[in-house]
């Protein structure tokens, strides 16, 4: 006994410490809140202050889409639809039932000679009508619950996302209630545990049903076409093929470091791959690493540069074209270019500039009598235009200013023959090494170039002209891109219109109509100081203008045609490496290249044999015969 009483006593006294460390934290001590308080018409979740309602009342006629207001609040909620079918038989039993109730009161107020009443014959045609769906199986019945808890961080709050919600279901005659009493059952059945606890359910059949279905925003996705982006309204995948449209322009307006950039050598590398090309108007030279890595051409267009285009160069001819127009179109560009370079012309000096270019020409034999073939010869420079303006009556002032561009400096890039082709995928014109007084006349010259090069041979091309602000600071120049706009489909072009600075944009008599002839729109984040003109000319709402405002870096609105979705730009790893222009991830993947040839060097290092073997053929001395025959000989 003394025995048993004292192993007793030592389990007493070993029972605390057992228990101490039977005692774990789990997984639900970790994610539980601190506490929760029931109230009778709202609840609180640790911090947060949450209220559920049901849906108790809906009106006869139900339209698409009447729950995606609620859907787009900006208010943290979670909503239930929970389904109930219904068996079809019990429910013909009791419309059954129900008709005869509505017919027998009809014809009573007909045998009493009262006046009839709308409401239930329109109730018997119902009937009706949902009795032979149902015996024909092309509806079924449901009972329907749907359930909304919303979260803020005081009570207050949960008052005015009441009376929002009233106000948007109760103008579609749509009533809904919180669940007083019952918060914890309306917490519950909003949660993705399937328990509906509620139990608030209308009956319902299938067309109506089909009706409440959340998420009908906009989709964007294609059988055919590129990965432009993620569709934030419902996670969806922006899939579009831009020459699907009537046009294949596109423009791009975004604040600097919004990532437009970006966007548009994600769509390059992916049209690439489609088997498209790409042509860049480049300002700050941030397509060179796509071009190298691609296998593009870079070409460094300036004052200096080794590449050189003649604007007096031609077009070949396509078979419904007329040689005189082509030559006459030609004239025309080449006068917009001699009054950017000259600073503008009198309308005397115009006309002379355009006597005098049909002359240069002729004096080389290019005229429309001319086999097109024998032009590419022939070609006449500006020191040509120069000869025959000096010859004429009244071109002194005008010669005196062009020889600006035919004699010293200027000569190496305006009076140059073409040395340059367009034969790769990507080409890209580097112009950050213009000087800033010529850098509009540039992109003028070079877009020329790339215009007769278009014409001249068809093929599925974009071309990207960046900064394009640039160019329409003249008219001439904004007169260019918008005639390029306007005809580029007809040669199987997509013009890219990318800018930063929309109010300079906008002031141009030609911003709008450019807008206008692009059917792919991208607005990316904007500054405070053009939003105004960004909503103006886009209609955006000011739900819209405030996501612009607020947008994280790749976010914006994607409009195509009469679609638009808000879109998120994603990238895989390795296209993010080759496109990336954050100097941060340049300086890494830099560090990166280096570790590797550091280690493919060491490699190398020890691969190699020693120098007095490699000296011998890799051989060593006492194997070598020619070794040991020199030293028998000796």
């Amino acid at each position: 006994m003394a025995l048993l009483s004292s192993s007793k006593k030592k389990k007493r006294m070993e029972l605390p410490g057992q228990e101490l460390q039977m005692k774990t934290i789990n997984i639900r001590d970790i994610v539980a809140p601190s506490s929760i308080v029931l109230a009778s018409d709202h609840f609180k979740i640790g911090e947060r202050c949450g209220k559920s309602f049901f849906i108790f009342s809906y009106p006869r006629y139900l339209n698409s889409g009447w729950f995606t207001p609620v859907i787009n609040l900006d208010t943290p909620m979670d909503v239930s639809f929970h389904i109930h079918p219904i068996d079809t038989g019990t429910t013909l039993r009791d419309l059954r039932k129900k008709l005869t109730e509505v017919q027998a009161e009809i014809m009573e107020r007909q045998e009493k000679g009262l006046v009839r009443d709308p409401a239930l014959e329109i109730a018997y045609q119902d009937l009706e009508s949902l009795r032979d769906k149902l015996q024909t199986s092309t509806e079924r019945m449901f009972r329907l619950g749907i359930y909304l808890t919303a979260y803020e961080k005081d009570v207050a709050k949960l008052r005015d996302i009441e009376t929002t919600l009233r106000s948007i279901l109760e103008s579609k005659l749509i009533y809904i209630k919180p669940s007083l009493y019952q918060q914890k059952e309306g917490f519950v059945s909003t949660c993705p545990y399937g328990m509906d606890q509620i139990q608030t359910w209308t009956p319902m059949n299938t067309s109506p049903l089909s009706s409440t279905f959340p998420f009908v925003s906009f989709d964007l996705s294609a059988n055919e076409g590129i990965l432009y982006g993620t569709n934030l309204h419902n996670n969806s995948l922006i899939l579009f093929d831009r020459f699907s449209m009537e046009n294949a322009n596109s423009v791009i307006f975004a604040k600097s470091g919004s990532g437009k950039s970006y966007t548009v050598k994600l769509e390059i590398l992916r049209s690439m791959m489609m088997g498209v090309d790409a042509i860049v108007v480049d300002p700050e030279n941030e397509f060179k690493t796509l071009a190298e890595a691609t296998g593009g051409s870079f070409l460094n267009v300036s004052l200096s540069s080794p590449y050189h285009i003649n604007p007096f160069d031609l077009p070949d001819p396509r078979e419904d074209e007329n040689p005189a127009d082509v030559i006459r179109s030609n004239i025309i560009n080449i006068v917009g270019l001699v009054r950017i370079l000259l600073g503008g012309m009198t309308p005397e000096e115009d006309a002379i500039i355009d006597r005098a270019l049909t002359e240069v020409y002729a004096a080389k034999d290019i005229t429309p009598q001319t086999d097109p073939k024998l032009w590419a010869g022939r070609t006449p420079l500006m020191q040509d235009l120069e000869s025959v303006l000096e010859g004429m009556e009244g071109a002194d002032s005008l010669v005196r200013r062009i020889r600006k561009f035919t004699q010293g400096t200027y000569a190496d890039f305006f009076n140059q023959p073409t040395n340059i082709s367009m034969e790769k995928p990507l080409v890209v014109f580097g112009i950050r090494d213009m000087e800033n007084e010529f850098r509009t006349s540039a992109m003028y010259i070079i877009m020329h170039y790339i215009w007769n090069k278009v014409r001249s041979k068809s093929r599925k091309r974009i071309l990207v002209v960046d900064e394009a602000w640039v160019l329409m600071q003249s008219e001439d120049g904004a007169s260019f891109l918008y005639g390029l706009c306007k005809r580029a489909r007809k040669y199987w072009l997509g013009v890219s219109t990318i800018t930063q600075d929309v109010a300079d944009f906008m002031r141009s008599n030609y911003g709008q109509p450019i807008i206008t002839n692009s059917s792919i729109q991208i607005l990316l984040k904007q500054s405070p100081a053009t939003i105004d003109v960004v909503q103006k000319t886009f209609n955006l709402t000011e739900r819209e203008k405030g996501m612009l405002l607020e947008a994280e870096i790749g976010e914006g609105l994607f409009f195509a045609g009469q679609k638009h979705v808000a879109m998120k730009v994603v990238a895989s790893y390795v296209e993010d490496q080759i496109i990336t222009t954050n100097p941060e991830e340049l300086e890494k993947i830099k560090r990166a290249k280096e570790e590797i040839q550091k280690s493919a060097a060491k490699v190398a290092a020890k691969a190699a044999p020693p120098p007095e073997i490699a000296n011998r053929g890799g051989i060593p001395p006492e194997k070598n015969p020619a070794t040991n025959d020199t030293r028998a000989g000796a």
